[in-house]
C-alpha cells in the first residue's frame, strides 16, 4: 500500500507539472492572477473553487478548463493504478496545498476559504 502511494504521489506530481507547461502562458498567469487576487483557491475536493461571490465570466471560464483537465487526469490516475477516484482527489489536494503560494486561498472545510500562511 505504501508504495502504491508513493507511485500515486510521484505521477501527480507529474500531471502537475504537465497541467502547468500545458496551461502555461496567459493560462498559467490568469490562473496565478486570480489566485493572488483572492478570486479562486484550491478546494479539498482537489478541484479549484470560487472564494468570492459572482465571478467574472473569464474566471468562470478558466476554473471550468483547470477542472476538467483535472478530472480528467485524475480518472486516468485512478484507472492506471486501479485505485479510487477519491484516494487520488485526496492525494492531489495535498499536493496542492504544498504548492499553493503564501497568502493564496485554499478551503479548511467545505465553504471555508483560509489563506496559506
Amino acid at each position: 500500500m505504501r508504495n502504491t502511494h508513493k507511485v500515486i504521489q510521484q505521477l501527480l506530481s507529474i500531471a502537475f507539472i504537465l497541467c502547468s507547461l500545458t496551461a502555461l502562458s496567459a493560462h498559467a498567469d490568469a490562473l496565478d492572477d486570480a489566485k493572488a487576487a483572492g478570486l479562486i483557491g484550491e478546494k479539498q475536493d482537489g478541484y479549484i473553487g470560487y472564494v468570492q461571490a459572482n465571478p467574472a465570466a473569464s474566471i468562470v471560464a478558466l476554473v471550468e478548463d483547470i477542472n476538467a483537465r483535472r478530472q480528467q487526469r485524475y480518472q486516468q490516475i485512478a484507472r492506471e493504478n486501479n485505485i479510487p477516484v477519491s484516494e487520488v482527489v485526496k492525494l492531489a489536494f495535498a499536493r496542492a496545498v504544498e504548492n499553493t503560494k503564501s497568502g493564496h486561498y485554499v478551503e479548511s472545510s467545505p465553504g471555508q476559504w483560509v489563506r496559506k500562511p
